[in-house]
């Protein structure tokens, strides 16, 4: 049975599509079947950050029922499956939202989890997407207008049935400015299931379009992101740092080229 994970957040710039590609690629290196959704119909970023603006299908085309949503579906060189949304102006209103839970029944069997990037905020098209899921993840930053933008998030979630397993803190500095992880689990009344520091290998990895958990993971981005895939799945994760450095891609070669990998 396929699970379907709508991965939300109030405000933008939180790194709700960094959180979900990141997590995806650390649970695809588990061994977990999972594919990433990009179900915001009118802003997408998924094939921004992974190097492919102009896929010939998207989730759009399925949408429109021109094509069956599984041949929209790419593997990126991560490993990641990917179903992207057009970043085509002219089809932003050519879909109807609520038709997403609909094709997403096709999906039904084809992966063990569907991650859905949704868009930033609470109005309509997030609501179908929300409605979409089995369940929820909220990511948030750790400061004041973030989490009340996650709180209301939460809320578009409980309105709609479904629940929020958890919270993800993304971006965590753990200084005098961010709000504390105690603060933030009392105001959002969620379990914090991951915490992401802050770590400048994120912006590299975007920088040249792949996950930072395929580009840097040594990274403490990247570490905290097995850790949640780990726990997610059921496993054990134990980082070591010896492996990864002796066994360097020809992606790790070229970063470090680039002055983008240390």
């Amino acid at each position: 049975m396929t699970k379907f994970v709508a991965i939300i957040s109030g405000k933008g710039g939180v790194g709700k599509t960094t959180s979900a590609i990141n997590l995806a690629t650390a649970l695809s290196g588990f061994g977990r079947d999972v594919l990433v959704l990009d179900a915001n119909l009118k802003t997408p970023n998924v094939n921004l950050h992974l190097g492919s603006p102009n896929t010939p299908i998207t989730l759009h085309d399925a949408l429109q029922g021109k094509y069956h949503i599984t041949d929209a579906a790419y593997l990126h060189p991560s490993g990641l499956k990917v179903i992207p949304a057009s970043l085509a102006l002219e089809k932003v209103d050519s879909v109807e939202p609520a038709k997403l839970a609909e094709v997403l029944l096709d999906l039904e069997g084809a992966c063990e989890a569907v991650f859905l990037d949704t868009k930033t905020g609470i109005d309509e098209d997030v609501e179908h997407a929300i409605r979409a899921a089995d369940e929820a993840i909220v990511v948030t930053n750790p400061d004041l207008p973030s989490v009340t933008d996650a709180l209301k998030a939460i809320r578009l979630a409980d309105k709609v049935g479904v629940n929020v397993v958890g919270v993800i803190v993304n971006r965590f500095k753990n200084d005098s400015f961010d709000m504390s992880l105690d603060n933030i689990r009392d105001l959002l009344d969620k379990p914090i299931i991951g915490v992401v520091p802050e770590d400048e290998n994120v912006r590299k990895s975007i920088a040249v379009r792949h996950p930072v958990v395929y580009t840097h993971p040594d990274s403490k981005a990247s570490v905290a992101f097995k850790e949640l895939a780990a726990k997610l799945s059921g496993q054990k994760y134990v980082h070591s740092i010896k492996e990864s450095k002796d066994t360097p891609s020809k992606l790790h070669q070229v970063l470090k080229k680039l002055g983008l990998n240390k």
